[in-house]
Order: structure tokens, then C-alpha cells, then sequence
């Protein structure tokens, strides 16, 4: 990619075992092993976390940022993604929460929750207005994005052309606040390590408004101190069912309340319906919801609690905040009102990195040349390359980075013919002695 793309998702080189594992797991083929340490390759990278939920040594890691960084603003306001909800008993309620999070240093919270239902009526809103019948497909998860813009371009025109709850929220934020003084620092708790790239190289927007993203795990006992602290809690919670059921598969697949969605969640089986997109398998489906962790947000690489438990959680939350009427919310009157907007303003582009070369007569070569070598490789899929195919190391190969002789098959067989060339030279005789 030509920008300065900022990746969240790093590796401890020094933890690292060069065991493989986390090549076979990443979606975009990022991942190579070399000289026995794993290697991310920085313009395949989409930060989903994968390699962070298979590493068995720890090596992969995500990096957001520290508390520590409230202290550069005057006033800061914490926006809790749905998921921070799934992380404490159903007993400890959202308000004791949410004041637990003012008792750690923030001056005010304000729910993603809140923003994901506005969301969910505005995405209703488009699916009645919107043109064609192509399945649309969500764009929440910031994973998905760049998925589609890095291995499916052809899907782009489908993703729902919508800012996400985290963006909204901050917007909402700094719209109460504009006129208070001093600097005003807004900060997502987040699951996942994305959304700390979605803040640094946003997608569709050409800024975010958010100042920071803190880790859920990385807060979590600090919080869990503060919520035992509570004494009284204030009134903060204003989210219902629908809002909160963002933080699950389906959550936001129900709230369009189209009868033909789905909602698919794990990298792998979002790759798998992408694919059938694409080729236009998937027929009279209106909607898509898409969550490249497993079980949605809940099972993010930065939460705490296992990820059914916290499933279970988050419904238990949803039944005690069904609404007994239709809610209209406050915020939303900054929609209809136009002085906040919440569709994409810079357009999202194709930044496929598979592009074998710019000149497409050298590209067609070089699959050419891919095709032929990957023939002549066993097919196995081992990884003993330290490649996740035999595929990709044809890739590799014909990039120039590596060798055929990488592949242990290839390279035991390169010794078995230059050993039967050793045997042959060993029993000729220069000319003049030979008789």
C-alpha cells in the first residue's frame, strides 16, 4: 500500500518459535517464516488478530493504547463498545459499568450501543431506498473492509457505505461538547486490535474523530477494582436490547429487520461467503451481516472473558433492556437534521496486494511461471516452506524472494541428484588412466 499504513497487530521476535502455526490461520497469506522466526508482511496485514488467537507462544500481539494517555486532554469521554457489557457478570449492571469507567479516570461515557441503533435504522433506511439486488454487506467490522478491499475488490460497490457505531459515537461526542473549553479526548474501549488501525488509516472517511483506542484486557482488572469500588450509580446506561446485541453475531444482522440476512462470523467462514458473493452464488439475501471473530465482537483478541459466556452475557442484557415501545433517541434529531452525517466521504478502493507486477504482460508471465512451479511442488501444504501453500511459495519464488529448493521435498530431491551426479563423477577416469 502506498499510504503509511499503521498495523496494530505486531510480533515479539524474541517469543517467537518459528512454528508455523499462525501462517496456515491468516487471511490474507501475510505471514512467512524465514531464518525460524515468523515475518509479517506489512501491506497484506488487515490486523484481524488471527495470528494472535493461534500463536501458541504469545509472539503476536496487539498494540493499542495506554491509559496513561488521558492525561494529554482536559476532559475525556470513554465510548464503550457493546462487547465491555459481555465482560462482567449480568448481575453487575450496565450503570455500575459505566461509573466504574468515570472512577478510572474519565469524565464522561457515552454508549456505542446508542450509536449502533441509529445505525440500525439508518441501514433499514437504505436497504428500502437502495438500487439493485446484489446482497448488501456491512461494513462495521473494519476487518471486513480491508478484507474486501485487499482479496475481493469486486465487492466493494456492496459494502454499506456507513461509518461505524465507534465513529458515530465520537461525532456525537465532540457535537455536545463543541463548545466546552479545553481539549476534549475521546477513547473507544475496544475487543479488537482493528479498530486501532481504523483510527490511525480509517477507511471511508478521510479522519477519525476518535482520539484513542484502549484495549478491554488491558483495563480490565484496573475496571473490575472500580466496579467493587461503586458505591452509587449514576444514571449513564440509556442503551436497549438492540444496541446491545452489536457485541454478537447476529446483533446487527436482526436489528436491519430484514427477513433474508445472514450473519456469519470466524475469518474463514467469512472468506468462504465472500467468495460465494463474488461468484454469485448466494441469491435473494438482502443483507450480510460480516464478523471476522469468532461468535462477533465478543470474541475479540482484546476481551477477557471466553467468548460463549460472554454470548450468553450479552443476551441476558438484552432481555432485561427490551424497550416496551418503539425508541426514539435524542442523537438522532443531529442526523435528520443534517449537522452530523454518517455515510462515507472518501471512496474505498481496490489495494490488492496480489498484483504480481503493474505491466500486465510481465503480470501474465509470472503467473504463467506460478502455475508451472506450483505443479512441480508436491502439494502438500505442509508449511515446512514457512509459506502457508504450496501456492504461495510459488508466489514467492516467482517474486524472487525464495527458492524452489525451500521446499524440503524439492530440496531432498535435489540432494538425490546431485548425489547420483557425485556417484557417476566418482567412477570416471581421466582418459590417460583409464583402461
Amino acid at each position: 500500500m502506498s499510504e503509511n499504513y499503521y498495523h496494530s497487530v505486531t510480533l515479539d521476535e524474541a517469543l517467537c518459535k518459528g512454528c508455523t502455526v499462525c501462517i496456515k490461520g491468516c487471511p490474507t497469506e501475510a505471514i512467512r517464516v524465514q531464518k525460524g522466526r515468523a515475518r509479517i508482511t506489512a501491506d497484506r496485514c488487515i490486523d484481524c488478530g488471527e495470528c494472535i488467537r493461534t500463536c501458541p507462544s504469545g509472539a503476536k500481539k496487539a498494540v493499542s493504547d495506554p491509559l496513561a494517555l488521558l492525561e494529554n486532554f482536559d476532559y475525556t469521554v470513554a465510548i464503550p463498545a457493546p462487547t465491555l457489557y459481555g465482560q462482567f457478570s449480568s448481575d453487575i449492571s450496565c450503570n455500575r459499568i459505566l461509573t466504574a469507567l468515570k472512577g478510572i479516570g474519565f469524565d464522561d461515557v457515552f454508549e456505542v450501543a446508542l450509536s449502533a441503533e441509529i445505525l440500525s435504522r439508518e441501514t433499514r433506511n437504505y436497504l428500502k431506498e437502495r438500487k439493485g439486488n446484489a446482497p448488501l454487506i456491512s461494513s462495521s467490522c473494519p476487518v471486513i473492509v480491508r478484507l474486501v478491499e485487499t482479496r475481493f475488490p469486486s465487492l466493494i460497490d456492496q459494502l454499506v457505505p456507513m461509518i461505524s457505531p465507534m465513529e458515530l459515537s465520537a461525532r456525537i461526542v465532540r457535537e455536545k461538547l463543541k463548545d466546552s473549553r479545553g481539549r476534549v479526548g475521546v477513547f473507544f474501549i475496544s475487543p479488537c486490535a482493528a479498530k486501532v488501525t481504523d483510527i490511525r488509516t480509517p477507511r471511508g472517511i478521510e479522519t477519525s474523530s476518535v482520539d484513542g483506542v484502549i484495549g478491554i484486557k488491558d483495563i480490565y482488572r484496573e475496571l473490575s477494582q472500580a466496579i467493587g469500588r461503586v458505591e452509587t450509580e449514576e444514571p449513564l446506561s440509556r442503551a436497549h436490547a438492540m444496541g446491545i446485541s452489536w457485541a454478537r453475531t447476529d446483533g446487527e444482522g436482526s436489528a436491519v429487520f430484514s427477513e433474508n440476512h445472514i450473519s456469519v462470523d470466524g475469518i474463514e467462514h467469512v472468506i468462504d461467503v465472500l467468495e460465494s458473493l463474488e461468484n454469485g452464488h448466494i441469491e435473494n439475501v438482502d443483507f450480510v451481516e460480516m464478523m471476522s471473530c469468532p461468535g462477533g465482537c465478543v470474541g475479540g483478541p482484546l476481551t477477557v472473558e471466553n467468548p460463549y459466556i460472554a454470548r450468553n452475557i450479552i443476551t441476558c442484557r438484552e432481555r432485561r433492556h427490551l424497550p416496551d415501545e418503539p425508541v426514539s433517541l435524542p442523537e438522532e434529531a443531529l442526523l435528520d437534521s443534517g449537522v452530523l452525517s454518517i455515510r462515507w466521504t472518501e471512496s474505498v478502493e481496490s489495494r490488492t496486494t496480489h498484483l504480481l507486477d503493474p505491466d500486465y504482460r510481465k503480470a501474465m508471465q509470472m503467473m504463467e511461471d506460478m502455475e508451472a512451479i506450483r505443479q512441480g511442488l508436491p502439494g502438500l501444504d505442509c508449511g515446512s516452506c514457512g509459506a502457508p501453500s504450496c501456492r504461495a511459495l510459488a508466489e514467492d519464488i516467482v517474486r524472487g524472494r525464495t527458492t524452489e529448493t525451500d521446499c524440503v521435498f524439492m530440496l531432498r530431491e535435489r540432494i538425490r541428484e546431485l548425489t547420483r551426479e557425485m556417484i557417476d563423477l566418482e567412477s570416471r577416469m581421466p582418459p590417460g588412466l583409464d583402461r
